[in-house]
């Protein structure tokens, strides 16, 4: 076995998916143990410097989703202390986390993604009714693993969908919903894995859906013709290289009817738990995930080595 030296494994963080955080950290380091490396896990709130500087690791595997994980603010501490690490570096991960920057630079790009605005807790149902139809998406600025996001069927609960979404930011996205199918694409290096098709049993993949409806069923791999698997895994290329993004990340979309692809998110520290989408696919694709975990901190080295 190759000496990495000592790999500390960051997990929690203070975002509203901590405790998902907590989970993906702590499949990480049993992986690593499993493969007797010398890991360590670290469990971080608002404390991430200050452990970062006693532990004195030579390798950070961050497992820290959401706001400060994935938003270039512990990356750029990494940096200044010369710390190599785990995933995206501090721009992307920055530009990836704001739904609103990356997806003005995807629609530049020449790729789909939904229509939408920005708005504030208390903005008019009806007008958003009137611009998107119904149902519509409402889903903070920033975040991930779908908290609070809502799709809008009745207007009746779009003051409630609002004041949810604003729990997590003052932004608050509302776009078009897109009638179809939700796809993800986990890319490993620059290749990309099977994709999966997600159908959730009340017919919305939010939260719930993820990580408490045993009801939500995943197709792995998509039952998609080539062309249209083609289309997908092109797509969810482009939407890596454009955010600049390394290592390994997952792109999240959704395809209508006629078959066009709109991108909905790039998340650059993905679930990283065995039941996770990304592990799921990497599986799919002949990876266990304690290879998956070698394989990504293989990817650090490489990229120090020069």
């Amino acid at each position: 076995m190759t000496d990495y030296g000592k790999i500390a494994v960051f997990a929690g963080g203070p975002s509203s998916e901590r405790e998902i955080s907590l989970l993906s950290g702590k499949a990480v380091y049993e992986a690593l143990k499993r493969k007797n490396l010398d890991a360590r896990l670290v469990e971080v709130k608002d404390d991430f410097y200050e452990k970062i500087k006693q532990i004195k690791c030579d390798m950070a595997f961050l497992a820290l989703h959401g706001k400060f994980g994935e938003d270039g603010t512990a990356q750029e501490m990494l940096e200044g202390l010369d710390i190599p690490y785990t995933g995206s570096g501090v721009l992307s991960s920055r530009l990836a986390m704001d739904k609103v920057a990356s997806r003005e630079v995807f629609l530049e790009n020449g790729l789909k993604a939904p229509s939408y605005k920005v708005v504030k807790r208390g903005a008019n149902a009806g007008v958003l009714a009137e611009e998107f139809g119904l149902p519509f998406v409402v889903k903070p600025q920033s975040g991930g693993s779908s908290i609070g996001l809502s799709v809008v069927k009745d207007l009746s609960f779009a003051e409630e969908a609002l004041e949810k979404a604003s729990r997590y930011g003052e932004k608050i996205i509302v776009e078009r919903y897109i009638h179809g199918r939700e796809l993800t694409v986990g890319i490993l290096e620059e290749s990309a894995l099977p994709v999966i098709e997600i159908v959730p049993k009340n017919d919305v993949y939010d939260f719930d859906a993820k990580y408490a409806d045993h009801g939500t069923e995943y197709i792995l791999p998509a039952l998609l013709d080539e062309d249209a698997r083609r289309g997908v895994v092109d797509a969810a290329l482009k939407a890596k290289e454009i955010l600049g993004c390394r290592d390994f990340s997952r792109v999240d979309m959704r395809m209508d009817r006629e078959g066009n692809v709109y991108i909905l998110e790039v998340n650059t520290i993905p679930g990283l738990t065995e039941r996770s989408l990304l592990p799921k696919a990497a599986g799919a694709a002949g990876l266990g995930f304690e290879d998956l975990c070698i394989k990504i901190i293989d990817l650090v080295r490489k990229r120090e080595e020069g």
